[in-house]
């Protein structure tokens, strides 16, 4: 039963971030509608309020996946060297990829919370050019889903390990972990 909760959370997750990653893309294209006037970086261009909207519901979608994905992968914490070198795999891939899918969330979530404000002006801006901004947005959004799905169940292999009474990198062998030597 938990491994169904599981794959159904990751499903979810998966498909939260997906389309989060459409609709900054889909926000790419309306923004790109609009009419635009561009001298070397700087442009002047028509607001898209659907660009406006698109954009920020990816950006909502995105923050949500990552809150469900951390709160149900819990938190692993690799405090030290020493205690680095005698993780397992699955922590070590766990605390890797808690850290990959936080800087994927701070960079997504920039780049479409920016790219979405520029289109919420009511008048003709002008300034430094932000194309792509909603589409490399929506793009980090499918590499966040992917790293999230690696952390739940690699947090959730090495929990898995730690109850089975194994301390995190110790490997299964034939004489007991707190036996002594004569």
């Amino acid at each position: 039963m938990v491994r169904l909760e599981g794959a159904l959370l990751c499903l979810m997750v998966m498909i939260m971030d997906l389309i989060a990653g459409i609709l900054g893309i889909e926000a790419e294209i309306a923004q790109n509608k609009m009419k635009y006037v561009r001298v070397l970086i700087f442009e002047c261009k028509e607001p898209s309020h659907q660009a406006f909207g698109l954009g920020l519901a990816a950006a909502g979608l995105l923050a949500l996946a990552h809150v469900i994905a951390s709160l149900l992968g819990g938190c692993v914490c690799i405090c030290s060297q020493e205690e680095l070198q005698r993780s397992s795999p699955n922590k070590k891939l766990s605390a890797g990829s808690m850290i990959l899918s936080w800087i994927i969330l701070a960079v997504g979530f920039m780049m479409l919370v920016i790219g979405a404000m520029s289109n919420s002006k009511s008048k003709r801006p002008c300034g430094i050019s932000h194309h792509n901004f909603l589409s490399i947005g929506g793009v980090l959004c499918f590499f966040h889903g992917l790293i999230c799905v690696a952390y739940y169940v690699s947090a959730n292999a090495a929990k898995e390990e730690e109850s089975m009474g194994r301390p995190s990198g110790t490997q299964m062998t034939g004489m007991p972990h707190h036996a002594t030597h004569p």
